[in-house]
């Protein structure tokens, strides 16, 4: 919902504030349709219904990112809408995205006018739901959020919307004169989660609590092991008893200057270091002028931050709320072992309230369906951070669902024009070494520079040479996204996504990433809810093996010898795109591979135990396709060239029938496999004549013609 000057909205159903509501109270939902009062800047109430310019967010077939604005839809939309919204990402200093994405201002602002226009701060502890979240997906799920010990409920104000588009959000509000004590507060939320769990049963409702909420969250989900939770706790105040906010319950009280010395331990906590801050936002290309107009106008903001945050928590109430902590962690320790809802852990490591960091190791040992993301650069209020997008974690993590399991199909959210960038720009220089050439096939068969002959409508199933450590990837998806706004769905290896269990494998956060642009694990299932939803999908036949081949392989095609995804693709009509991939011979070359390790006793052990961490892709296959988890020996060479070929695309549409014969089928997936072929081989001649193969010719050109330009090739 939007209002101008709006911060958050009270729903008129006033018995959801209640701790004990009566017998008529009825169902704990607020009614979207009824009035709400919005607490504006000037701290009045309105009863009048907003009119919206309501914006709908949907995907199109392929994952094709669209939006729209229904009054656009009258007035027609501009130019600029209908160009790429991910090659727009480029075109500006800064999406849109972060233009409307609130502040730390915004919440000490919209604090203020919250305890003022609720009286003072009184009344009982109530929900609201933020009026600037988006108009979100069918579906949704609820999300309920717990604040820390500030009460205010405003703790996800930068993400308001974002998570407004995926979520039905809820915060909770507890007033600053409130005295509710934890049990009850458990209680209430309790009270909540089991009205919504019966009116819709089917959809998770995910409790997002930090600090102080982190442990109302685990004591609710102790107390409702029945109802599909999902967790998701920053910094938790488990760790009470070791962090340095218990020895001031005592000094509170006595020693009148403890207080103030509190707020601006606290402060501090909020604001992170200014001049860290800064630096990010320079090298992530911020004008120097402009950072610094921002940086003097946060430190003249300090002492009115002291003024709301002492509005928040006066003394009395900080003494309270600590308390309530000690109790509250005490609660939650003692019942741990009884939590089993799945359990997304986030930790700051530079958390000057609470020994965050050890403290996800501990309970991610302790929590049966728990993962970790951690946050090094951090501190305790992560939520009100630059830089921390909750919803690029929740993506990342494969933390979204809309039923009783996460679908890595159907629950794939495409990434942001912000996301998209983020992930073009930690890959910049790696872009530039390998200054990737793309060539694709019309129609007709003419081969053309560009991806002008990749299908715009799927269902399209990309097969292909996946090259040494899959270094090919980023290039390719990143190219299809800017030129053609097309997500990939890549089929990938099981273990980046889930894990048997603990061991050296590198973290699942290490491949987040891939999750976010649209991976999936691989298997027959997957590709065909891909499919038949009409997606871009990416297969590698080879797999594993032929990412991690032996000295001497590159550029050699590992299958196995039965057609795997022939007759899937004709099912639904897929083209089949054969593709080839070179250059990874002029960039590294093996020097210990596979056959080498295995010769050694103590690295066949550490490959043996690293293989029994995940799942296998193929059972029942031949050695030669099958490969245990390893990563071969590279010795870089002086960088030369990435070259993709795409050829021309191969029709299944209405041969379902003819497929159906493993005769037929073979002879198609020989048929590819030879296209493949066909395309490396036709690259490798190629680039022989690519006077700009070699890094050195790239950048003498570049020098001349600027570093953004795109570097000639050989000609077709």
């Amino acid at each position: 919902m939007a209002a101008t000057g709006g911060c958050v909205a009270f729903s008129t159903v006033v018995r959801s504030c209640q701790l004990t509501p009566s017998p008529s109270s009825g169902n704990l939902r607020p009614n979207p349709s009824q009035r709400q009062f919005a607490v504006s800047s000037e701290s009045q109430f309105t009863t009048t219904v907003r009119s919206e310019t309501k914006r709908t967010t949907s995907f199109g077939e392929n994952g094709i990112f669209k939006e729209k604005h229904k009054e656009e839809a009258r007035e027609g939309v501009t130019k600029e809408k209908q160009k790429n919204p991910y090659e727009l990402g480029f075109e500006r200093n800064e999406s849109d995205e972060d233009r409307s994405r609130k502040s730390l201002k915004d919440y000490f602002e919209e604090s203020n006018d919250l305890i003022r226009s609720g009286g003072g701060g009184g009344g009982p502890p109530r929900w609201f739901s933020p009026l600037d979240c988006g108009s979100r997906l069918d579906d949704s799920p609820l999300l309920l959020y717990l604040p820390g010990i500030d009460g205010v409920g405003l703790g996800l104000i930068m993400h308001h919307q974002s998570l407004g588009e995926i979520f039905d959000i809820w915060c909770l509000h507890i007033p600053v004169k409130d005295r509710t004590s934890f049990t009850d507060l458990v209680k209430l939320v309790e009270q909540t989660v089991r009205s919504e769990n019966c009116h819709s049963s089917n959809r998770p409702i995910y409790l997002v609590g930090e600090s102080l909420g982190a442990c109302l969250a685990l004591a609710v989900a102790v107390r409702n092991p029945d109802i599909d939770l999902s967790l998701i706790l920053a910094n938790p105040g488990t760790s009470f008893e070791k962090s340095q906010l218990q020895p001031l319950i005592p000094l509170l009280g006595i020693i009148p200057v403890q207080y103030q010395l509190s707020l601006s331990y606290m402060l501090s906590s909020m604001t992170g270091d200014p001049l860290r801050m800064a630096m990010d936002k320079v090298m992530k290309g911020l004008p120097l002028q402009q950072t610094a107009e921002g940086l003097l106008k946060d430190v003249a903001a300090m002492p009115s931050y002291v003024y709301v945050l002492a509005n928040i928590l006066p003394e009395e109430t900080l003494l309270w709320k600590l308390k309530m902590l000690k109790s509250a962690s005490a609660f939650a320790n003692s019942r741990l072992h009884a939590v089993k809802a799945q359990t997304l852990l986030l930790t700051s490591g530079r958390d000057q309230l609470l020994p965050s960091e050890d403290e996800g190791k501990r309970l991610r040992r302790a929590l049966p369906k728990c993962e970790i993301r951690r946050f090094n650069d951090n501190g305790h209020y992560l939520f009100l951070e630059d830089g921390v997008d909750l919803v690029t974690v929740i993506k990342g993590a494969s933390f979204y669902r809309r039923g009783k399991c996460h679908d890595y199909a159907f629950d794939y959210i495409p990434p942001t024009p912000t996301e998209f960038k983020n992930l073009c720009e930690s890959n910049r220089l790696f872009m530039h070494a390998t200054s990737p050439v793309m060539l694709s096939t019309l129609e007709d068969g003419k081969i053309v520079k560009g991806l002008a002959g990749i299908p715009s409508e799927g269902p399209v199933l990309f097969i292909g040479y996946h090259m040494l450590l899959g270094c090919e990837l980023v290039p390719m998806v990143v190219h299809l996204l800017l030129e053609r706004n097309i997500i990939m769905r890549g089929m990938a290896h099981p273990m980046m996504f889930m894990r048997k269990k603990e061991g050296n494998l590198p973290e699942l956060s290490s491949f987040d990433t891939y999750r976010i642009m649209g991976a999936v694990p691989v298997s027959g299932i997957n590709l065909y809810k891909l499919l038949s939803s009409k997606a871009h999908v990416l297969l590698y036949p080879g797999g594993l093996r032929e990412a991690c081949h032996r000295k001497g392989e590159q550029y050699k095609l590992i299958w196995p010898e039965q057609s795997e995804f022939v007759r899937m693709a004709a099912r639904f009509g897929a083209k089949i795109v054969p593709f080839g991939v070179a250059g990874e011979d002029d960039f590294g070359e093996i020097v210990f591979d596979y056959d080498d390790q295995m010769k050694i006793p103590f690295l066949r052990d550490f490959i043996k135990s690293l293989s029994e961490e995940a799942d296998t892709v193929r059972t029942g296959l031949n050695s030669e396709v099958n490969q245990d988890v390893h990563s071969p020996v590279v010795l870089p060479k002086f960088p030369g060239r990435f070259y993709y070929y795409f050829g021309k695309p191969i029709e299944t549409e209405g041969r379902m029938s003819e497929l159906r014969d493993k005769d037929n089928a073979h002879e198609l997936y020989v048929q590819v496999k030879s296209e493949v072929e066909k395309c490396l081989a036709f690259l490798q001649e190629k680039r022989e004549s690519d006077p700009y193969r070699n890094l050195l010719a790239r950048l003498a050109y570049q020098s001349t013609h600027g570093f953004d330009s795109e570097v000639p090739t050989f000609e077709l």
